[in-house]
This record gives structure tokens, C-alpha cells and sequence, in this order.
């Protein structure tokens, strides 16, 4: 064993992995470098990230205006407690209202989408006292703390509940998810009945504060709902009394082809938080905004929040940066224009692959669901296989796909596709390459049929 490959080593034996198994952290891949759509492990071998790494590497790595605006800020006033304001709260503050929805216009600074949701909650239920309940929806991921967990629907809350690191007062509703639909019902003859049933749950719970909503499912899809659905949830919160929070910590920044996901429907939420791509990933910022309503309401009662890291000036700094550098990519119509080439080659693989069931997305935001059967859409894995012992078919794809040089997350039942806003046709046809080979694994444990695959979100694509 090498002297780099025994560090390594020693250090998987001194640090916990993230949401797995520590059987599986004994040899963590070492990241030598990393720029533009690439990486670089210890021997020079070279990875695209086709993931952005954990979906927030919207600008690439290393853009030199974001470096260059977190150093400047190091050398001058790296860190001040929250009881101060700094010129980089005052700069970060002015950039992000030239591009927030009109009417939220309160901020609140934090460190992560976690505590930007953890936030949320905490304004919501003082808010709205003595309601607290708090509707969320089954594929769903809003954070890692007891209570982001707890209005979180994928399997990590499962873990969370055993664990007994839960909060009360949450309620899970309806999917909007055309594929699998949970009422077994087709768009448009549908009525958008996954809507129309939370003003059900609304009124039979009572004391439902606010309900959390991704506009795009994240980890656990990219599921687009039909255009119909926000307008009609905004109507059923407005009816109801009730707030609405939009978490764009996935789907904000220009990964869906707007700022911010919910533009695509022209709905303003009450709360919106973000994180990840508003400093590109190179700082750790989780900002929640609220209406000026929600805002007047604190200014008698106690904002009963904060952390030593909030308003920190570094993370701050790269805020400013990665909006300019935002606006200048978007005016460069790059984007949009490798969106609909990225759409056009899935599709071409949803149509060469039996085991792409469905595909669905829009900007830099797309799932490739892997099923078995296309007939009967049957799974190859399913929430509970993910932290089983099972050997995910998804895991097996993006395994080979790593070994040729292409990073794509997995999660138990679709692969998730998230490159970098700056990527190329060129590059993306490099990716596409690769990953059509890897997914003959899957292919070879499908059930042949004559089903031709998916297109659930075609209607929120454009």
C-alpha cells in the first residue's frame, strides 16, 4: 500500500461517511482537482461530473470571480458575529433582490438548506400559533436535523423515526407524480386530484400551519407536476390560511432554466429558501426569505433563531459573485440552448434502453427512473432496499459509469442527472457516451416488452 493510499486509509478509520453503512467508508476516492465539468483523483485520472456534485455545482469548479470575491473577503474581515452587519451582508442583501420573486424580501442567513428550512419552520409555527402541523410530501428531502428530517419523506426518515430524532406534528401528502400516480388517474383528465387533496387534509387535520414543498422533486425524482398544480396549491394555502414554503436548495439558481423553480408556474410562496448554488458551492449558505407580512409579525415578537455562523461574512462574499457570474452565463444563452440538447439525448436513451421507464426533468434537472418492466413499471428497488443490504441496480450502473470517468449520483430508483449550467453539447455528448454503455447492466435484468418509455413532465419542459 502506497503512503497516500495508507492516509487514506487512516482517515476512513477516524471519520464517520455520510448516510451509509461505515463497512462501506474504508477507501473514500481522493480528489486531487477539480475545474470546469471535471475532476481529478490522486493519479490525474479525470471524472466529469455529470451530478454537479451533490446538486450544487451550478457554476462548475473553480470560477475565478467567486474565488477571487470569498479570498478578497478572507483578507479583509473573515468572520464578525451575527449582532453586527458587515458590507458583505450589505452587497449580498442588494444582489439577491434583483433576482428574488417579487415579494419576498426578508432574509435570514445561515450556513446550510438544512438550517434555511429549520428557519422556516421555526417562522411558520410562531407565525401561525397555536397551528403547527406541517404538511410535506411522500418523495421529498428538506435536511438532515430532527425536524428537516421529519417533514422529509424519503427512507433517511425512516432511520430518523428509529432513532426516535423526530418532532411532531407533520403530516405527509400526495405525490404530484404523473408516472406513478398515487390515485391512479391521468393527466389532464385528472383534475390535478393531488392538489385538490390537500385541501382535504387541510380541513380534516386543522391546525396545519404551512405545507413544504419542493417545485422539482430533488434527490427523489426531478418530478415536474403538472402545470396546473401550483397555481391550485397557492389558491388551497390562500383559502386555508395556510403558508406556503417552496425549498429551492435543489432547484434553485437556474437549474430548472429560471432563478427559481416555481417562476416556471408564476406563483409566489410566502417562504422560499435556498442554498447550495448561491455561492456555486464554494461557501456554505442556506438563505430562508419572506413575504414583508411574515416579516411585520416579528417586529413585536421575538425571531427566536440564530447561529454563531449566521451572516458569516465569507460565505456572504461569494453571494454578489455568483450572481453576476449567473446573469453573464444566462445572457450567454449557453444554457438554454445545451437544456434542450441534454432533453433530446435522454430521451434518445429512454428510447435505446428497457431499462429507462421513465424520463423526466427540465433544465440541467433530470431522472432517468429505472424499472424492471416497462409495462407494469415494476422497480428494480424500492425505498426500503436503499439502506438494506440489497445491491441497488442503480448503484451497479453508476459504479461502471464512475470506472469509465463519469460521476452520476444514484438513489435507490433513478439516476440523477445534474451537470453543471456551463457544460457544453460536446460535453454532454461525452457523458451520454458513457452512460449508454453502463446502462446495458440494467438492460440485462429488464423484462422485454414492446412499452415504449415515459415522457411524465414533458408538459413542464419548456
Amino acid at each position: 500500500m502506497s503512503k497516500v493510499d495508507q492516509r487514506i486509509s487512516d482517515l476512513a478509520r477516524h471519520t464517520y461517511g455520510t448516510w451509509r453503512r461505515q463497512e462501506l467508508w474504508k477507501h473514500p476516492l481522493l480528489i486531487e482537482d477539480a475545474e470546469g465539468v471535471y475532476m481529478f483523483d490522486a493519479s490525474g485520472k479525470r471524472y466529469m461530473d455529470f451530478s454537479s456534485q451533490l446538486i450544487c455545482s451550478n457554476l462548475g469548479h473553480k470560477n475565478g470571480t467567486v474565488m477571487e470575491a470569498i479570498a478578497k473577503q478572507a483578507s479583509k474581515l473573515p468572520y464578525v458575529s451575527p449582532g453586527f452587519t458587515t458590507q458583505a451582508a450589505i452587497d449580498a442583501v442588494e444582489a439577491l433582490r434583483t433576482v428574488m420573486p417579487e415579494g419576498l424580501e426578508m432574509f435570514f442567513f445561515s450556513t446550510s438548506g438544512t438550517e434555511a428550512n429549520e428557519a422556516a419552520l421555526k417562522m411558520v409555527r410562531q407565525y401561525k400559533a397555536p397551528s403547527y402541523k406541517i404538511l410535506s410530501r411522500y418523495r421529498s428531502y428538506h435536511g438532515a436535523t430532527a425536524s428537516s428530517l421529519t417533514f422529509t419523506g424519503d427512507p433517511r426518515r425512516i432511520l430518523a423515526e428509529q432513532a426516535r430524532c423526530t418532532i411532531d406534528g407533520v403530516r405527509f401528502a400526495p405525490d404530484a407524480y404523473c408516472y406513478r400516480c398515487p390515485f391512479n388517474l391521468k393527466h389532464p383528465d385528472c383534475g390535478i386530484q393531488c392538489a385538490r387533496y390537500v385541501d382535504y387534509m387541510i380541513r380534516e387535520e386543522g391546525n396545519v400551519a404551512g405545507i413544504i414543498v419542493e417545485p422539482v422533486v430533488g434527490t427523489n425524482g426531478r418530478i415536474v407536476p403538472p402545470p396546473e398544480y401550483f397555481p391550485l396549491l397557492r389558491k388551497i394555502c390562500d383559502q386555508n390560511g395556510v403558508l406556503l414554503i417552496v425549498d429551492e436548495v435543489m432547484t434553485g439558481w437556474y437549474r430548472t432554466g429560471k432563478a427559481f423553480a416555481v417562476e416556471h408556474w408564476n406563483v409566489t410562496p410566502d417562504i422560499l429558501t435556498m442554498a447550495k448554488g448561491c455561492t456555486a458551492a464554494y461557501a456554505p449558505a442556506g438563505v430562508t426569505v419572506t413575504t414583508n407580512e411574515i416579516a411585520n409579525f416579528f417586529e413585536g415578537e421575538t425571531f427566536d433563531h440564530g447561529h454563531t455562523y449566521a451572516y458569516h461574512p465569507l460565505v456572504l462574499s461569494a453571494i454578489p459573485a455568483a450572481v453576476a457570474e449567473y446573469k453573464k452565463l444566462m445572457d450567454s444563452g449557453l444554457p438554454q440552448r445545451v437544456s434542450d440538447h441534454l432533453k433530446n439525448r435522454l430521451y434518445k436513451l429512454g428510447e435505446e434502453h428497457p431499462c429507462i421507464g421513465d424520463v423526466r426533468g427540465m433544465g440541467h434537472f433530470w431522472a432517468l427512473e429505472l424499472v424492471k418492466n416497462r409495462e407494469t413499471k415494476e422497480p428494480f428497488n424500492v425505498k426500503a432496499d436503499k439502506f438494506s443490504r440489497v445491491d441497488l441496480v442503480t448503484n451497479k450502473v453508476a459504479t461502471d459509469a464512475m470506472s469509465q470517468g463519469l460521476y452520476v449520483l444514484a438513489w435507490y430508483d433513478n439516476l440523477i442527472i445534474a451537470p453543471p449550467l456551463i457544460i457544453s453539447e460536446a460535453e454532454v455528448d461525452e457523458a451520454i457516451q458513457i452512460l449508454d454503455k453502463s446502462l446495458t447492466i440494467a438492460d440485462e435484468e429488464t423484462v422485454k416488452t414492446s412499452v415504449p418509455f415515459s415522457r411524465s413532465s414533458e408538459f413542464g419542459t419548456s
